[in-house]
């Protein structure tokens, strides 16, 4: 599979496409007024510790303050029957390695189910490790979601190209991308010696790009990692204690993240359209990424670099609620506060020679429009996939082997379930970064995100109801003047025009009305004369 990288700089925001054969398959996107903040490290102030939720916030220097909880925190050592490092097999622990899900590394977690060296953090009560106006070293994990405030750790990792430096833990960790045992035990012993000639402190995890690179790039990165965390500790000690919170460490912009995290060996080029910018990812590339370097290519034609690679009518189409299939089937997508749902319809496909050969087949190619979608929407958290209903077993099986299939593509940890009894598929998806549609879009200013808005009707029989409240109240009013919108009032005038006449009779009272432009479908005012 070939792939492309296309960088887009404007004054506004930077814009990183991945294209897959050609076709979109991922989108990030950094307003330069609005950097992302995932992978920053703070020294910030415990403002507040919840042990009922055993969590505590934390300022940053953000509009919100920040949400730690006490699974996020290091973990307490304490003496260990055999050596502080002891290695485990793959089956003893789960690492799940930072990725470029938002070009920016979220803390691994480590699981170790037996020689268990550390203290199990839920036996370590928060508010007897912080209180109030405590000063803390943090790193962020999740930007700020909606109303919710980023999400914080203590457990600090720091990325390079190739591995991932873990500075409060003790182990080294190899990516679960990465399958041959040979060179899964060959990065393992190559880290391990090299860790101990550089008398590094602290654990490694070795990224997918790590695979088969010599030992000398590993230690070339070994050493720019050790030099960082100097550096983060050195401005740590200058920090000043009569400021709440400071930033010690920002991460990389997009493009160089996207060079460090994105940049593989089936990545054919890089397209730059901005002279700056292509200057600094070479520069960059040639330290870092040495093999991209000759990849890297400035963009200088007139047409928009994103309109050349249709990018533009991709990122439209990724904003809309139906997605349709080559055969004739769609899928419709509802993204909520509590979770995502997908819903498979086989649409104009009618099939060929029964009913369950044309469910199969557009379940099956559902799959892969899932996927994609799940990637270039970002959509996280909580999916729901509703299939349509399929009887044999085999087909099930098919769906959810294909589902799984294409999900491997994705940087991003998900989790799926069987065939639920309803035919549906639940599924997770680790959301670190907004989606799509709530990056670039807000809800609607006429039906507040309801998706609805009142027929001209209900609104209709509301002003009559209203009229007739006001009747009651107020005795003096001769007429009622009545403002809304023009579809309101076309209405009242036209198909209602008896009910008026009756209300007219009824109240004694003159009806008059005025259209108002400016006013919502929703909207309307009684004017009392």
């Amino acid at each position: 599979m070939s792939e492309e990288l296309l960088i887009n700089i404007s004054p506004m925001e930077s814009r990183v496409a991945v294209l897959d054969n050609g076709i979109l398959g991922e989108i990030y996107i950094e307003r330069h007024h609005k950097l992302g903040l995932v992978g920053n490290i703070y020294l910030g102030t415990v403002v507040r510790v919840l042990p009922g939720m055993q969590a505590a916030f934390v300022d940053i220097g953000q509009s919100r303050t920040a949400f730690l909880h006490v699974n996020d925190m290091q973990r307490e050592p304490r003496p260990a029957a055999k050596s502080s490092k002891v290695e485990k097999t793959d089956d003893e622990r789960t690492i799940i390695e930072a990725t470029a899900n938002d070009l920016a590394i979220t803390p691994p977690v480590v699981i170790s189910t037996q020689n268990t060296e550390v203290v199990p953090v839920s036996k370590t009560l928060i508010q007897h490790r912080l209180h109030e106006s405590q000063r803390i070293l943090v790193q962020v994990t999740k930007d700020q979601l909606g109303s919710k405030g980023a999400r914080l750790t203590t457990n600090i990792s720091l990325p390079s190209r190739y591995l991932v430096y873990l500075p409060s833990s003790e182990h080294i960790g190899i990516s679960q991308r990465i399958d041959g045992e040979e060179e899964r035990t060959r990065l393992k012993t190559e880290l391990a010696s090299l860790m101990q000639t550089v008398n590094l402190k602290g654990g490694l995890i070795a990224r997918t790009a790590a695979e088969r690179v010599p030992v000398d790039k590993l230690e070339e990165d070994i050493y720019y990692l050790l030099q960082l965390w100097r550096t983060i500790c050195a401005r740590r000690q200058e920090m000043k204690s009569n400021q709440s919170s400071e930033l010690i460490y920002q991460e990389l912009s997009l493009p160089l993240r996207s060079i460090r995290d994105l940049v593989h060996a089936d990545t054919e080029k890089v397209i730059i359209d901005n002279a700056q910018i292509y200057e600094q990812v070479r520069c960059f590339a040639k330290e870092f990424v040495p093999f991209v370097y000759d990849r890297i290519v400035h963009y200088t034609a007139e047409q928009s670099l994103f309109d050349v690679h249709r990018v533009e009518d991709d990122l439209r189409d990724a904003l809309k609620r139906r997605v349709d299939l080559k055969s004739g089937g769609y899928l419709i997508i509802d993204q909520t506060e509590a979770m995502t749902t997908i819903d498979v319809n086989t649409g104009s496909f009618v099939g060929g020679r029964s009913l369950e050969d044309t469910v199969y087949k557009t379940n099956l190619e559902a799959t892969h429009a899932i996927a994609r979608q799940l990637r270039l929407r970002n959509l996280g958290g909580i999916i729901i996939l509703d299939f349509i209903d399929m009887l044999e077993q085999q087909h099930k099986d098919d769906i959810l082997e294909s589902l799984q299939s294409q999900l491997v593509q994705d940087y991003a940890k998900t989790k799926i379930t069987q065939v639920s009894e309803l035919g549906l598929v639940e599924m997770t998806r680790k959301r670190t970064r907004e989606s799509l549609g709530q990056q670039l879009c807000e809800p609607c200013s006429t039906c507040q995100g309801r998706g609805f808005v009142k027929t001209a009707e209900t609104v209709c029989f509301e002003i009559f109801r209203e009229i007739m409240r006001c009747a009651r109240t107020y005795n003096s009013p001769k007429k009622f003047t009545v403002v809304a919108h023009a579809a309101v009032i076309d209405l009242l005038l036209t198909s209602e025009s008896d009910t008026v006449a009756d209300l007219e009779y009824l109240l004694g009272r003159v009806i008059t009305f005025d259209v108002e432009n400016l006013y919502t479908q929703e909207q309307y005012d009684i004017v009392l004369d």
